[in-house]
């Protein structure tokens, strides 16, 4: 017997008529079954005869009153005077099977339909359904019949808010886009209407956003000379704009907007960083007064245009104004920060920043000095384009390409948007949901000279703030555009070019956020080279450069994770029956003669050979292939984790399996998921490891293999 443990500590057989019943009763604890080298428990005979086998006999002390079996239970356990009761040792057995369509069944629902869409169908009568089929697409007869009139407050106000802010926006995100301002107007009239009927977010503000403005503006810019041919270049805008809804529509009616979850938290704050610092910079044009500028967006071509010739190409009363308004109007920002009394000051700067410099213009004839100004904006709602979207022709396919670019860019951050905002107010958001209806607004707005908008996240925080309560908020804005357009675009001829930048600039610096960068550096070195990357992309190349590397760096971490598992090697909790990583619980104990590891993925034809090495490389470390003497002669292999495997992973299995043969160390599973066990048992590989080597736990695969092991 094991050192330091006295005769009277073995065992009697208590039968029980819980099964296999194997209680031991004695003086003391239980005796380790890996303590127990010469004498191995009881609990791991099948009847007497093997008992007997395994050197027990009456000789000893030891009373057999009663070896029952179940055909699924061992139960093992050490039941002192007191009556404690040990662990139990599971049969792990075949997994029921399943049909093929019920296996592409189960997958399609998984892949596609994973929030249960028609949940909301079942047993209700046919006129019920058709009722809600038609509210499912069309979610405001859903909330307009349940819209009370103590709602409409809070709506107008948060809705004149957001307007507030969107008209002097709008003006500038129009020139990012290299159109004419009134076609910023245009996208806060049309598509908030549209997005109003098929949307569901409560808190999202629709509109032209800087980000989607730039990059269009952009990748236009390199196909068509806005200045030149200023027709053609509306006209592939208004193509671009109706692809990207197509876009968005197909990946909502298809439900393929898990696509978007592809591009990375990471690479997003870097691309939205870097892009923030490119907008800021083309703004030194208008904040300066400068009339030559260069076209390129990088920051060595943008910084050499601004300083090449500052004695005659700066302006130093647009300079003087810019200046001034971008401090008054940071500086609401700050006290809005700083206490939430201010917030309305910062939510109407912009507006107000408007009001004042285009008085002050007029009053005082800058604009015959030097000042540049927005210049006159026709009156008038938005006229019809769909004539001028080219289907064919030399830039359809063109168009097709910079809207499919830019529509899942908008879509990924109105998307985000509206989750934010909905977990902040606890409502389910309906992803699929959302592209449709910005599909929806984005195809109509092609046809009523709008170019692509999406969800703002400055004005759906503003909106947030104001106490919105429904959608019904974007129904405001969009009434106050259409007054402005109908009324007050006029007004805007004296508004200075100066104030215009000072308004994006400030609206662009909430994009850049440090302290994610700051936390990307520590909780994950990868996703903050990510992030760098996607950012000096934008910064010194260009938007679309830092955008295809952004998507880029998030494929290359998939295809590392996916490829290059974590295979951790486990050991015992003292005190427990726990096995965790030894490199994250050092205090861990392995086993002799046992190692025990963990694959951390699911395993595939893309990691089933490192698999396999990795494992084998563990076996061959000096730390673990001889512990206290004791030789290896089991591979615990825990598949917790494992979610799935194909055949190149069972192939990996069985090489294995063959290798650790010639060294006489026996393969064991524990706790196989339902489907990569009936995997395993559908191919031979379990029938080829025995299936008395499938173990429900690791605890109960070391408590049965541990008496088993030879000196």
């Amino acid at each position: 017997m094991g050192a330091g443990w006295p005769l009277s500590f073995l065992p009697q057989i208590a039968g029980k008529n819980r099964g296999f019943g194997c209680i031991w009763r004695g003086g003391g604890n239980a005796i380790p079954p890996f303590e127990m080298k010469k004498f191995p428990s009881l609990a791991f005979a099948r009847d007497l005869e093997e008992a007997k086998r395994f050197g027990y006999s009456e000789n000893h002390g030891i009373s057999l009153l009663n070896l029952r079996m179940t055909s699924n239970r061992i139960t093992q356990g050490n039941e002192d005077i007191e009556g404690e009761k040990g662990p139990n040792v599971y049969k792990v057995g075949v997994p029921p099977k399943k049909g093929a369509f019920s296996e592409l069944k189960r997958g399609v629902k998984d892949t596609f339909f994973h929030d249960e869409p028609l949940r909301m169908f079942k047993d209700q009568p046919t006129s019920k359904r058709l009722w809600l089929g038609i509210q499912s697409v069309f979610p405001i007869l859903e909330w307009g019949r349940k819209y009370k009139l103590a709602m409409l407050r809070g709506d107008i106000i948060a809705g004149l808010t957001i307007a507030s802010l969107a008209v002097p926006q709008d003006l500038g995100y129009a020139k990012l886009a290299n159109l004419a301002s009134q076609f910023g107007l245009y996208g806060s009239f049309v598509p908030p209407l549209i997005y109003s009927v098929f949307g569901s977010s409560r808190d999202i503000a629709i509109g032209p956003v800087a980000v989607v403005s730039l990059l269009i503006g952009t990748l236009l810019q390199n196909e068509i000379d806005p200045k030149k041919h200023k027709t053609d270049y509306e006209n592939l805008a208004f193509t671009a704009t109706f692809f990207a809804g197509i876009t968005q529509l197909a990946l909502g009616f298809f439900r393929l907007g898990f696509l978007i979850d592809f591009l990375s938290h990471a690479a997003v704050v870097g691309f939205m960083a870097g892009a923030a610092i490119t907008i800021g910079l083309q703004q030194l044009k208008g904040l300066f007064g400068i009339v030559n500028f260069t076209k390129k967006t990088d920051i060595v071509s943008v910084l050499h245009s601004v300083f090449s010739d500052v004695k005659h190409a700066w302006h130093w009363e647009s300079i003087v104004i810019g200046v001034a308004f971008l401090i008054f109007i940071l500086g609401c920002k700050y006290l809005a920060k700083k206490s939430k009394i201010f917030f309305w000051a910062s939510a109407t700067a912009p507006l107000l920043s408007v009001i004042i410099s285009t008085l002050c213009i007029y009053l005082t004839h800058a604009d015959r000095r030097g000042v540049q100004v927005v210049g006159s904006i026709p009156k008038g709602v938005n006229p019809s384009s769909i004539h001028r979207i080219q289907f064919t022709g030399k830039y359809a396919l063109t168009g097709f390409r910079i809207g499919v670019i830019t529509g899942l860019i908008g879509l990924t951050e109105a998307v985000a948007i509206g989750r934010t905002f909905a977990a902040l107010k606890d409502y389910n958001l309906s992803g699929n949901k959302e592209m449709v209806a910005l599909g929806a607004m984005n195809v109509v707005g092609s046809f009523t000279s709008c170019y692509v908008t999406t969800g703002s996240f400055s004005r759906s925080s503003v909106n947030y703030m104001a106490g919105v309560n429904t959608i019904v908020s974007n129904i405001v804005m969009a009434l106050v555009v259409l007054l402005t357009l109908e009324v007050i675009t006029p007004v805007f001829r004296y508004t200075p070019n100066a104030v215009i930048s000072a308004i994006i600039i400030a609206a662009v610096v909430g994009l850049i956020d440090i302290p994610a960068m700051i936390l990307l550096w520590k909780v994950d070195k990868f996703d903050f080279i990510a992030c760098m990357g996607a950012f000096f992309g934008v910064v010194f190349k260009s938007v679309e450069i830092g955008l295809l590397i952004a998507v880029c760096i998030s494929f290359l971490k998939i295809l590392l994770q996916v490829t290059r598992p974590r295979i951790a090697l486990l050991g015992k909790i003292p005190s427990t029956n726990v096995y965790r990583n030894v490199q994250q619980y050092p205090e861990a104990s392995k086993i002799p003669g046992i190692v025990i590891v963990r694959v951390d993925s699911a395993i595939y034809f893309s990691n089933s050979n490192y698999v396999r090495e990795k494992i084998i490389l563990e076996l061959a470390n000096d730390d673990v292939k001889e512990h206290k003497g004791q030789r290896i002669q089991y591979l615990i292999v825990e598949l917790s984790p494992v979610t799935d495997i194909d055949t190149s992973g069972i192939q990996a299995l069985e090489d294995l399996h063959k290798t650790l043969q010639k060294r006489d160390v026996q393969v064991v599973l524990a706790n196989p998921g339902h489907d990569v066990l009936a995997k395993l048992h559908e191919s031979g590989f379990i029938e080829t490891i025995r299936q008395e080597h499938v173990f429900l736990t690791v605890a109960d695969a070391v408590a049965t293999l541990a008496p088993r092991l030879e000196p």
